[in-house]
């Protein structure tokens, strides 16, 4: 009896063509059924009359493409040639931002074949090489260029040896110049606020059960980023179809209509997890911030929050910089909108009398360009406010004419955290600290990560004596936005936690530091006086006091004691003594 032979394997040489939509979530998001009736119309019309043609066939259908196989790679060339050209001439009358474009990788090789699909490494490069294919283009490996050059009629652009996602050999590769069809699909319009694309993370763990973590990654950073209303998001499925694929980063930006991607990795080795992010410019091609985090693998979803905090945190600083340079390459009066208010939140940290007064010419412009948006308001608001606190306009002129800043903006969005933090700060600075500790917390529930809320919560309730909260949220702040926009608010906001809690060495250490990161203001030498006068430091209490009142000429002990926003009688008198003691009359 002869023993039962295994089942053969078969195998053959073919030429394998992969083909997609580029941005197929989009469309699908932005009319699932227009697309799909436009995708099945181009696939019966020109996409299978011209495989058919050129002896091929369809393998399978992937949902925003298909795999089809050739006996030539003359022919797989050919028919892509052809129905490219077709659906070019075909689509050419649709809306721009409705368009169908494909993109096409030829590749030739030994494949396993099975009744519906074909199986192989050759297959895998053929769907690279369609990654990397610009809409409207057919990109081919050199090993399907060897067979076609020289028998057939196009030509050929030399892209040289490419890095090919999850392929371990580099692959020289051809694009294919077709005439009229490889036009790139028309990019769309960014939108006039920063726009961004949070891309899906690699797993580097080499263990495909990771992804579930690199997944949720993503989706809690997508779902943290939508809360920070000055901020355009791409939804989550439409960012979907570059999973697994090398995209650059500049067609991303053309087919999704975005500035900035952020993209990420995750690397997870036994207890130990490395997440890697960065924010390009898509449109630069340039990285504008980076950043790695090591952690131990423990709570998965704990794990998830915390570094999600910390990317979001980071990123709405750094878009602020970002968009605020921008703006510096156009001349002032092209600005729209948002680039006026990001040049008008630049000089927040100059604290120059000069600054702030073309800070609020900038909002003032932004308002007359769009009478309906919030965040110029708040902002006028939040500047006229500090205004008052530098001394460089009176309360009673100043907090008024914040209010009604404030107030203007809450009319326009009840939901923007920048508007509650504004009026927040108002409220701060007119004694109301309960009603300023209750928008500030409203600011935070509106985005957690919103790093300046935390800074400003935290001195509100240490002017109603909860110390303790107090630290808390500004440890919070300084975790979240380290080397922010505004970090050095904090220092000052540690000074004055740690004269509420009686550490006056402390306070005078973070004094210091306020008045380095923040030259000439008045707020940083009162706490600086104050504090070392109660530490004993006399003579530096003395000093600082000089230069507080070439500062502040007006300053006095009833001046203090008028303006102190300090709830608890026992602080008040804290306060004015350590005034009292550095010689103020």
């Amino acid at each position: 009896m002869v023993p039962d032979q295994p089942n053969r394997v078969e195998r053959r040489l073919s030429a394998i063509l992969a083909a997609d939509v580029a941005g197929y979530s989009r469309l699908m998001h932005d009319d699932e059924e227009a697309t799909h009736a436009r995708f099945t119309a181009l696939l019966a019309g020109a996409i299978m009359p011209a495989i058919a043609e050129h002896g091929g066939r369809i393998v399978k259908n992937t949902g925003d493409g298909f795999l089809a196989e050739f006996a030539s790679a003359v022919e797989a060339v050919r028919a892509a040639t052809q129905f490219q050209t077709q659906i070019h001439e075909l689509s050419s009358s649709d809306a721009e931002d409705g368009r169908l474009v494909f993109r096409v990788g030829i590749n030739i090789g030994d494949v396993i074949v099975e009744p519906h699909d074909i199986f192989g490494d050759d297959v895998n490069i053929a769907a690279r090489l369609e990654s990397i294919a610009e809409p409207g283009g057919i990109c081919i490996s050199s090993s399907a260029y060897d067979r076609v050059r020289g028998k057939i009629a196009n030509e050929f652009a030399d892209l040289g040896e490419q890095n090919l996602k999850n392929i371990a050999r580099p692959v020289h590769v051809y694009r294919v110049q077709i005439e009229g069809a490889t036009k790139s699909a028309p990019p769309l319009a960014l939108p006039d606020r920063p726009s961004i694309a949070v891309l899906p993370f690699q797993n580097l763990s080499g263990d495909s059960k990771q992804d579930y973590f690199a997944d949720g990654m993503v989706e809690e950073i997508t779902t943290a980023l939508s809360r920070i209303r000055q901020l355009f998001v791409i939804a989550r499925n439409s960012t979907l179809a570059y999973k697994g694929r090398t995209v650059d980063v500049k067609q991303i930006s053309r087919e999704l209509g975005v500035r900035y991607v952020l993209e990420g990795s995750v690397r997870r080795a036994k207890s130990h997890v490395r997440v890697t992010a960065q924010l390009i410019d898509a449109g630069a091609g340039h990285n504008v911030w980076v950043e790695r985090y090591d952690r131990e693998f423990a709570d998965v979803f704990a794990l998830q929050d915390e570094i999600t905090e910390r990317i979001a945190a980071s990123i709405e600083p750094q878009l602020y910089v970002a968009e605020y340079l921008r703006s510096k390459r156009k001349s002032p009066e092209s600005l729209d909108a948002w680039e006026c208010a990001m040049r008008a939140l630049s000089y927040v940290n100059t604290r120059s009398m000069r600054d702030y007064a073309a800070a609020l010419e900038l909002l003032k412009k932004a308002i007359q360009i769009d009478a309906t948006y919030a965040l110029p308001h708040a902002l006028i608001a939040y500047f006229t406010a500090l205004e008052a606190l530098y001394g460089w306009m009176p309360e009673e002129i100043a907090i008024p004419a914040a209010r009604n800043a404030a107030e203007k903006g809450l009319l326009l969005d009840t939901d923007d955290p920048w508007v509650h933090l504004a009026l927040g700060y108002v409220h701060q600075q007119s004694r109301r600290s309960e009603d300023a500790v209750q928008e500030y917390r409203k600011a935070l529930s509106l985005n957690p990560n919103f790093a300046l809320a935390h800074t400003y919560l935290a001195t509100a309730l240490c002017y109603l004596g909860q110390i303790d909260e107090a630290l808390a949220h500004i440890a919070t702040s300084e975790r979240l936005s380290p080397r922010g926009l505004f970090h050095g608010i904090n220092s000052l906001m540690r000074a004055v936690a740690y004269f509420f809690a009686g550490k006056h060495k402390e306070a005078s250490a973070f004094a210091r530091k306020s008045i380095l990161e923040s030259p000439g203001i008045v707020t940083g030498y009162r706490q600086l006086v104050v504090n070392c006068a109660l530490a004993g430091e006399i003579d530096e209490a003395r000093a600082a006091l000089q230069i507080l009142k070439g500062l502040q000429p007006e300053l006095s002990l009833k001046w203090i004691e008028e303006w102190l926003p300090y709830r608890r009688e026992r602080d008040r008198q804290k306060f004015i003594e350590g005034f009292r003691l550095a010689g103020l009359e």
